[in-house]
């Protein structure tokens, strides 16, 4: 680093530049020294925040009750500030420990902070199954009907973590099934129906069967069966899976169109068949 050194010469009136260049090293040291402050400081915040992460896990293996929550809550601030703590809190088996706080008689003050937790740390296959568990889904259904604002986002975006993903296993549709018929209401009333529908045509085999499976159980319901009576993506989207796909997607598809065609016979039965006809024609 260096400056170059102007002269002044009266005898032109004008500013000159000497070609001289001399090193400011004064200048270089201070940016140094401002550069090295900052990188340990920064350094020992990072520390400070791992060891932190690491007194509240041990907090939480050792207190219940009270302690518990503040120490839950502490956590879930860290995790959701900070990157360092994510890393640490998952490398220091956090997850694990979270999770096994998740139950049928876990407080909804435990149960709010431990799913704010979870939804900003990575969760792998073994993870997600776990939450999978019936008791653990019905759980952060009740959380996400009775809990506050947050929870309920928190609840939901822990639920799109458990079915999203190329690694879902199929096996788990047990509990997505007792998930969706327990958010039956409340799926259909966030519009989650005309969106299911749009993406069937994008979807693969598994997500389909899924996905399939969804609207089968909305269809059981009134509200469900109204919302797929008015969604005009209903009879194409769901017609063109009934021999297409596999036989399980077929069936669904059937029981699908076969409720919304009961409940608007005059409407929606000519148009159903029209689109099977297509369909085998197609074939």
């Amino acid at each position: 680093m260096a400056l170059a050194r102007p002269l002044y010469l009266s005898h032109y009136n004008a500013e000159l530049w000497d070609d001289t260049v001399t090193p400011n090293k004064t200048l270089q040291q201070l940016i140094y020294s401002w550069f090295s402050q900052k990188y340990l400081a920064l350094k020992k915040r990072s520390k400070d925040v791992q060891g932190r992460i690491i007194e509240l896990l041990e907090t939480l293996k050792k207190f219940k009750g009270q302690a518990r929550v503040q120490a839950l809550r502490e956590l879930r601030q860290m995790v959701n500030e900070h990157a360092t703590a994510r890393k640490a809190a998952v490398d220091n088996g956090g997850v694990a420990l979270v999770m096994s706080f998740l139950g049928p008689f876990t407080t909804h003050a435990v149960g709010s902070e431990a799913i704010g937790i979870l939804v900003n740390l990575g969760l792998d296959l073994t993870s997600r199954a776990n939450l999978l568990q019936p008791s653990k889904i019905s759980l952060v259904v009740d959380m996400l009907n009775e809990g506050s604002i947050e929870t309920k986002i928190n609840c939901t975006r822990l639920i799109e973590l458990l079915i999203e993903g190329k690694d879902f296993e199929y096996e788990n549709v047990s509990s997505l099934s007792l998930l969706v018929g327990l958010l039956r209401n409340s799926v259909v009333s966030i519009g989650a129906i005309p969106q299911l529908l749009e993406l069937l045509p994008r979807l693969n085999k598994e997500c389909l069967e899924l996905a399939l499976h969804i609207l089968e159980v909305l269809s059981t319901i009134s509200e469900g069966r109204s919302a797929l009576k008015d969604c005009a993506n209903t009879i194409p989207n769901v017609g063109k899976l009934l021999m297409k796909v596999s036989e399980r997607c077929t069936q669904l598809a059937l029981s699908i169109l076969w409720e919304v065609c009961q409940l608007a016979p005059e409407e929606c039965a000519a148009l159903a068949v029209e689109e099977v006809w297509q369909r085998s024609c197609c074939l």
